[in-house]
């Protein structure tokens, strides 16, 4: 089978000349931790000192934000990180937003969302959700996209750099390494497969047509 990555190792490839721009482009695993666990404390304080929601409310809402992460997650990957763009500026796009990580998967400073791309993504989803979303509920829901954010994150960096261990942890590492090792036209889902099976991007159970894939 034709391998679809160029390097196994825990290596990088340089992405821009300019060693300030390329400085961008690499992030340690607990970054998102550290900028994101502390607006998602003040959105439980928000609704603490609210008083306007009940806990049931609250877990409902949050719950909500966490199903709509999970449709995010899998259009962002499927439609947005996978689009290649014709000419050599969209393989040039396309490999500076995704590409490299097909190319270099165990890359440890290119596997979680750098702040320069987070940052601006998180706003711009929290203006959206705050235009759709009522009132006070808005805090819940966004908390529950944000906590749906970082489980993504930190499993995706377990999955090429942590022993994974129980069946469903297994599932989920197997499911994404055959998308980067296998089929990278398939099982666009990393912190659940759910949507590929709903939506029919899950890997064939046919052998030969995935050995002649």
């Amino acid at each position: 089978m034709k391998k679809n990555y160029i390097s196994n190792k825990d290596e990088s490839a340089r992405m821009f000349k300019s060693s300030f721009l390329e400085a961008f482009t690499k992030v340690h695993w607990s970054v998102p931790l550290f900028i994101f666990i502390p607006f998602i404390g003040y959105l439980f304080y928000s609704i603490w000192i609210s008083g306007a929601l009940s806990i049931g409310s609250s877990l409902l809402w949050m719950l909500a934000g966490l199903f709509v992460w999970s449709v995010t997650e899998y259009v962002l990957h499927r439609f947005i990180f996978h689009q290649e763009l014709p000419g050599k500026l969209g393989a040039r796009i396309h490999f500076i937003v995704h590409g490299v990580h097909h190319d270099y998967p165990n890359d440890s400073r290119r596997l979680v969302m750098p702040p320069a791309l987070s940052l601006p993504l998180a706003y711009l989803f929290y203006a959206l959700f705050q235009s759709l979303v009522p009132g006070i509920t808005f805090y819940p829901f966004f908390a529950g996209f944000l906590i749906g954010y970082l489980c993504y994150d930190m499993l995706h960096y377990a999955i090429h750099h942590a022993p994974m261990k129980g069946k469903i942890w297994m599932a989920l590492k197997t499911h994404h390494l055959k998308h980067h090792f296998k089929d990278p036209h398939n099982g666009y889902g990393v912190s659940s497969p759910i949507w590929d099976v709903i939506v029919g991007t899950q890997f064939s159970n046919n052998k030969e047509q995935v050995k002649n894939s």
